[in-house]
């Protein structure tokens, strides 16, 4: 696996120490621990698998007064944590899921709920990252590789592997703590250092895997973020960015990850992107690179509208992008709106997707069905009168209609009640005549 542990290191060794069971030791076992990690990160190196592990536990600190203001006390925070762990059996063969893959998952998730991150970044709700996973693995078994190049603790890329057989996973991540978060989640999802290549670096500044194109590529980048854009001379001439005409504005960057997963695609490839509202019809730069992704490249498969706040730390609505370099059904475009009330439940804190909507989505996209108030297949022709505006308010109406109005019986209303209020006026008018105004009427 990469790594390197003593028997006096196995979990098990240091679980008895902390349950008191080693005779003539006491339960103290944070120096311990902390050993065993440095030991691991230590056993890599000069080995193929050093950069997977190079100071993957650097972010955690186990002297930290958050965990008990003395050591005593962290001790035994620790101790009950390791004591809870060991009655898990990770052995077991007939389980169908990851235990502690899944039990980090779900921790994760819920430190991504009530750690307040902004703009949707560091982690993708489960239910969107199924949306996207089973739409770039629609009718395949197999993935050669997956990319996301903004890929936080790496939830999405192994969102993937469940809807399909992934040979190699590729990430880039800027924050250093998200990064080895990511790193963290392959190893302990069973995913061998040879196969998961994670970086840390800014993807658009320097991204780390030009030299190399993906079957499947997915992400949520950070919302409308800031980027260097025209003032990196680099990007005039970035074959990422060069033949569109135009860069992604400095203030928002989103157009900017679209360009470049575009780039990393293979060409039977098919990426989906989460991303504002906003792309579907900003103008200037940005409306000039989406009128190249349509026009030009022909690019475009599919526009999603997602529910508002669904994703932690924002509630701003969003919207799934899919694009393919050579698209089947060239001629049109599918749009989906299933930010509907029936197509979500309402939670605490945010909405959520059930499976059912996760599966009408993805079968909607798959058979491209127009259904009334829902989705429409819509001609390219329609989207260039449209001036490539993608709103998706603009092809798929959900008004709706309110119950016919009788105008016959509202006439005869209206006449009754002029009749009624006609004495009013009259002493009104006398009222006003009297005092020499005008009437209001």
């Amino acid at each position: 696996m990469g790594y390197f542990l003593e028997p006096k290191e196995l979990f098990e060794t240091i679980a008895k120490k902390g349950n008191s069971e080693i005779k003539g030791q006491s339960n103290y076992i944070l120096d311990d621990l902390q050993a065993v990690l440095n030991h691991i990160e230590q056993s890599t190196m000069g080995e193929d698998s050093e950069e997977d592990f190079a100071a993957l536990f650097e972010d955690l600190d186990l002297t930290s007064t958050k965990l008990g203001r003395t050591v005593s006390a962290r001790n035994e925070v620790i101790v009950e944590i390791i004591k809870e762990l060991n009655k898990i059996d990770f052995k077991l063969e007939d389980l169908e899921s990851d235990v502690l893959g899944d039990a980090y998952e779900y921790l994760i998730g819920n430190f991504a709920a009530l750690s307040g991150k902004s703009k949707g970044e560091f982690y993708t709700p489960q239910q969107v990252s199924k949306i996207l996973a089973k739409i770039v693995t629609l009718g395949k078994t197999k993935i050669k590789s997956v990319y996301d190049p903004t890929c936080g603790s790496g939830s999405l890329l192994l969102r993937v592997k469940r809807e399909a057989d992934v040979s190699e996973f590729y990430g880039q991540e800027l924050n250093r703590t998200t990064y080895n978060l990511s790193r963290m989640n392959m190893i302990l999802h069973d995913i061998h250092y040879r196969k998961f290549d994670i970086k840390n670096e800014d993807t658009l500044e320097s991204p780390q895997h030009l030299d190399k194109r993906f079957e499947a590529v997915v992400a949520n980048p950070p919302f409308s973020t800031h980027w260097k854009g025209k003032d990196n001379s680099l990007n005039s001439t970035d074959e990422r960015f060069s033949q569109y005409g135009r860069l992604a504005p400095k203030t928002k960057a989103d157009y900017a990850f679209v360009q470049h997963m575009f780039h990393q695609l293979t060409e039977n490839g098919t990426m989906a992107v989460v991303l504002p509202h906003g792309v579907l019809f900003r103008g200037a730069a940005e409306g000039v690179i989406r009128k190249y992704l349509i026009n030009d490249k022909n690019a475009l498969d599919a526009v999603i509208g997602l529910p508002a706040n669904i994703f932690y730390g924002t509630s701003i609505p969003t919207c799934i992008l899919v694009l393919k370099k050579c698209r089947k059904d060239d001629g049109n475009i599918v749009f989906i709106d299933a930010s509907g009330e029936d197509y979500f439940v309402k939670g605490i804190n945010q909405n959520e997707l059930r499976d059912e909507d996760v599966e009408k989505i993805v079968d909607t996209y798959s058979k491209r069905i127009t259904k009334e108030k829902y989705s429409k297949v819509v001609e390219l022709k329609e989207i260039i009168k449209n001036e490539y505006n993608l709103n998706i308010a603009k092809y798929v109406d959900t008004f709706e209609d309110d119950e016919a109005i009788d105008i016959e019986t509202l006439a005869k209303e209206l006449k009754a009640i002029d009749k009624q209020i006609a004495p009013l006026n009259a002493e009104i008018k006398t009222f006003c005549d009297e005092l020499k105004i005008s009437t209001p009427f």
